[in-house]
This record gives C-alpha cells, sequence and structure tokens, in this order.
C-alpha cells in the first residue's frame, strides 16, 4: 500500500473555460484507479476492477478497483477505532474548520483537472463542470466550514435549581453513497457537513463516476485529515452498498439516487441496527406557466429546466404544465428553443448538452420514448437516439404534447432529456395535477400575479418551488423532497441536523 503525497500548483490557474485546450489535456492528467483505506491509496482485497466509460465516446477510460465486502470491513473498523479516538472528533470546531477551508484552497488549485476528471467519466459538458460544479463543491465546503464554530448549542429553560444542556454530538460513523450524475457537487453536500460536524466518513460513490471523489479525498488528505476519517470505496450497490447498509457498526448512511434503492436502504436500516438514513431520491417535477407569466422568460426556462445535463436531473421539470389559453403559443415558443439544445462533444466548452451516461440508460430513455407513442401522447419534437461521430450514447432533446399525467411519462422518472406538456384549465387544476404524482421534489409557478403565483406554490407538495425562477437556491437554503423524493435535507444549517445526535444533561445543585 502506497500513499501518493499530492502537491498543489504553483503556476496561476486559468479563468475562463474557454482558456483551455480540453481534449489535449486528458492525455495530461492521472485517473484515480483505486480506493483509499486510512489514508492510503490500496486496490480491492479481490484484485477485481471495474472499467470506467467515457460517455462521450463509449471508451474505457480507466479500470477502478471494485470493492467488495471486506473491503467495507477493514474501512469501517478503521472508521471506528479513528472516530472513537477522537482524533477528528474531538478537534475544537474552529481547528475543523482550518482544515476544510485549507482543503477547498487545495480543490480550487486544482480546478481544471477536477473539471476534466468529472466530465470524462460522467460525459457532462466541460462549461458545466468548470463554471458550475467545482464552483459549486468550492462554495459547499467553504460555507461549512465557516458556519462549524458559529452554531451555539442551548440551555433550556429550567428552574433555578437545575441546568438542564442540550448539545449536539457527532453522529459517529457514516456511509455516503452519491450518484453519477452530479458525482462532485453531491459529494460535496454530503460531506462538508458530515465532516464539520466530526464524524468518520465512508464515501460510495457510483462506479461510473469515482474519480472527483477520490481525487477531491486525496486532496482532503493532503490538507490535514487525519487518515481514517475519510475513506473512498468505489464499488457497485448490490455486493458493497448492501453490505454498508446492513453493517451494524454503522451508525448513519445518506443516500442520494433512486427511490427504488433509497427504499431499499430504509429496509436494511431496520433489518440491520436502525442506523440513521436520509434519501434524497427521484422527481417528477411540475413546472408550472400561467397565461399572465412573462412567457419569454418561463420559455427559456422550461427548455433549461427540462434539457440540463441531458435531463439527468433529479430536479429536472420534466412535466410542463401549461395554462389552457397559451398551450399552442407557449408550446411553438419552447420548440424553438429546443433546437438551441444539441448534444454534442462535451469537451467543447460551448456545449450545453452531453451524453447520457451509458448505454442502459440510453435503452431506458428509448422504452420511456416508445411508451409515450403508444399511449397517444404526441412526439412533437426529437425522440431518437444521435448518430454521433464520437460514438457515445447521444440523445435528442425530446418533447411530447397532449400529455395525459396518468401516462407514463408524465408519471414515472425518465432521467433523460424527454419532457410531457400538459394543458391546465386554471390555479385549482395545475396544483391538482402538479400533487397527482409519487414525487414531492422540485417544481416552479410562473405568473405576475402575486396572489396566484404564492398560493400556488404554497399549494404544490415539492421541497423546493420556484416562483418564476427554475433550479433556484443556492447553499443558504436546505434542499430535500416530500412523498418518494425522500428526506433529510442537503445544504444549509439544517443538513448539519442529519449527521449529529441530540443529547440533554440534566444537572441539579446540591
Amino acid at each position: 500500500m502506497t500513499q501518493i503525497p499530492i502537491m498543489p500548483h504553483t503556476q496561476p490557474q486559468p479563468l475562463n473555460v474557454e482558456e483551455i485546450d480540453w481534449a489535449a489535456q486528458i492525455s495530461t492528467i492521472a485517473t484515480p484507479n483505486y480506493a483509499i483505506i486510512n489514508g492510503e491509496n490500496v486496490s480491492a482485497r479481490s484484485g477485481k476492477t471495474q472499467p470506467v466509460i467515457n460517455p462521450a465516446t463509449g471508451q474505457k477510460v480507466a479500470d477502478v478497483a471494485d470493492c467488495g465486502p471486506e473491503d467495507a470491513d477493514i474501512a469501517v473498523n478503521i472508521a471506528r477505532k479513528t472516530f472513537e479516538a477522537g482524533t477528528w472528533a474531538n478537534l475544537a470546531p474552529a481547528a475543523r474548520k482550518k482544515i476544510l477551508l485549507r482543503w477547498a484552497d487545495l480543490i480550487e488549485e486544482h480546478k481544471a483537472e477536477i473539471a476534466l476528471l468529472e466530465s470524462i467519466s460522467a460525459g457532462k459538458p466541460i462549461s458545466d463542470c468548470f463554471d458550475i460544479d467545482v464552483p459549486s463543491c468550492l462554495n459547499t465546503i467553504r460555507w461549512t466550514a465557516e458556519a462549524i464554530d458559529k452554531v451555539y448549542e442551548e440551555i433550556a429553560p429550567t428552574s433555578h435549581d437545575t441546568l438542564a444542556l442540550v448539545t449536539r454530538l457527532p453522529l459517529g460513523v457514516i456511509t455516503a453513497i452519491v450518484p453519477w450524475n452530479f458525482p462532485l457537487s453531491t459529494t460535496a453536500w454530503k460531506l462538508a457537513p458530515a465532516l464539520a460536524t466530526g464524524n468518520s466518513v465512508i464515501l460510495k460513490p457510483d462506479p461510473k463516476t469515482p474519480f472527483t471523489a477520490l481525487k477531491i479525498a486525496e486532496l482532503a488528505h493532503n490538507a490535514g485529515l487525519p487518515a481514517g476519517v475519510l475513506q473512498v470505496l468505489p464499488g457497485d450497490g448490490i455486493n458493497l452498498g448492501k453490505h454498508l447498509s446492513l453493517h451494524p457498526d454503522i451508525d448513519g448512511q445518506t443516500f442520494t439516487g433512486s427511490t427504488g434503492v433509497g427504499k431499499l436502504l430504509m429496509q436494511y436500516a431496520g433489518q440491520s441496527n436502525l442506523k440513521r438514513t436520509f434519501l434524497e431520491l427521484g422527481g417528477k417535477s411540475a413546472n408550472i406557466v400561467f397565461a399572465d407569466a412573462n412567457l419569454e422568460k418561463a420559455a427559456d426556462a422550461a427548455v433549461l429546466a427540462g434539457f440540463y445535463n441531458s435531463g439527468q436531473t433529479c430536479t429536472a421539470g420534466t412535466r410542463l404544465l401549461v395554462q389552457d389559453e397559451i398551450y399552442d403559443t407557449f408550446l411553438a415558443m419552447v420548440l424553438e428553443r429546443a433546437k438551441n439544445w444539441c448534444p454534442d462533444n462535451p469537451l467543447s466548452p460551448k456545449t450545453n448538452m452531453g451524453p447520457v451516461v451509458d448505454q442502459r440508460q440510453l435503452d431506458t430513455i428509448q422504452g420511456y420514448v416508445q411508451k409515450g407513442i403508444k399511449e397517444g401522447a404526441k412526439l412533437v419534437y426529437g425522440g431518437k437516439v444521435m448518430q454521433h461521430e464520437l460514438g457515445g450514447f447521444f440523445h435528442e432533446p425530446t418533447i411530447f404534447a397532449n400529455v395525459d399525467n396518468a401516462m407514463a411519462i408524465a408519471q414515472e422518472e425518465i432521467f433523460g432529456p424527454v419532457m410531457s406538456v400538459i394543458r391546465f384549465k386554471d390555479a385549482t387544476d395545475a396544483v391538482h395535477i402538479a400533487n397527482d404524482s409519487p414525487y414531492g421534489l422540485a417544481g416552479a409557478v410562473w405568473s405576475l400575479n402575486i396572489n396566484t403565483a404564492h398560493k400556488v406554490a404554497a399549494a404544490v407538495r415539492t421541497g423546493t418551488m420556484g416562483v418564476n425562477n427554475y433550479f433556484g437556491g443556492d447553499i443558504t437554503v436546505p434542499f430535500g423532497g416530500f412523498k418518494e423524493s425522500g428526506n433529510g435535507r442537503d445544504k444549509s444549517l439544517h443538513a448539519m441536523n442529519d449527521y449529529t445526535e441530540l443529547k440533554t444533561t440534566w444537572i441539579e445543585f446540591e
């Protein structure tokens, strides 16, 4: 087992995504292909590896360690010993803050490398990785680090001869399981509050997209994070994920991914030690446009909501609800704007839409396109797999009109660039359609009438609701869902609740 030192860059970093020849940079970066256990870069105990495929080309980028139960048991044992020793948990909040801030600085110094690793594994446009994902990661870590020594505990209002302290203690050993669609930013959402509050964390990135998780974990150790506090185990969900979820010495688990897997994790928690479980799951969000809205702005946002990250976004506005009197006009506006979303080479800074993640996802999307046609929806745009010169897994932006909310394409999460356009009569009808879903993650309402906007926003059962915007919010507000979209919250001070236990200490004076 060897530990590879990570030296900070000494050269100034480019400020603009267009300043870099991204294709040329591929041959200059090392792709992490190991696990990280106790601060060391190691192979899986079994020797097994799993290929990471570039979604843009369909070609293998690297073979990465494929960890299993034996690796998990070793990592959990180390995490437990590290936590019980207080190496990290007992550090003063201000001391933890300094290390986390140093970690963010190192990530920023490696910004271009991390953006490229994200793009070649997830297929995301490099401009999104460089301008959105890495800055989001930095902001999450820095904001959370700055908060940890500014959150005070409580003294309860008791009688004069007693003193009741309400304190927050770290939960213990945490498993964080993150998805392939936003590997870097979602990882930061989990790691920042979990580490800030003193926990030991075992991070399981999706085997499709392990690079950035491994890279930033190396940088965390270089920033001064003690060995054993953060360990990274690439591996699948069936063997590794299930084993971690059933492990009796893990105190909590946080997961972002599909609703089906989230339900299994809840079951595993009940079958084992009732470990605290926080889930951010699927969505089928309603983007509601009233006749009195700013239609130009709403149409711009509608295609962004539907096609950003090739529709592989849990908050995607895949149900576009349009009021009857503007339905045809607004649909025409959306169709015109859809022409600006053409999947292309993600390493071109001009590309705003890349491939989907793999062949399986491409097949899933095509299956739903056929379902939509069979159920009677009208395919008005796209609908086909694209043959791109790079190869890879490209799919056209797709729009269905005359969709009934009971159709599969309106009820089930497709996780691809497929938008269903649905008519509604009035506010009551819009709210009914929006809430007629097993999910409740996000959504938006577009209206210049303050009464309509506020009433509809309040009535739709979702964790986040935009008013005359979509994808609004920042690190200061919580993110999570209602119903089958999960529980718990990422981001904001509320996220720290997920990774701490409340303790009452009741003191009686003699």
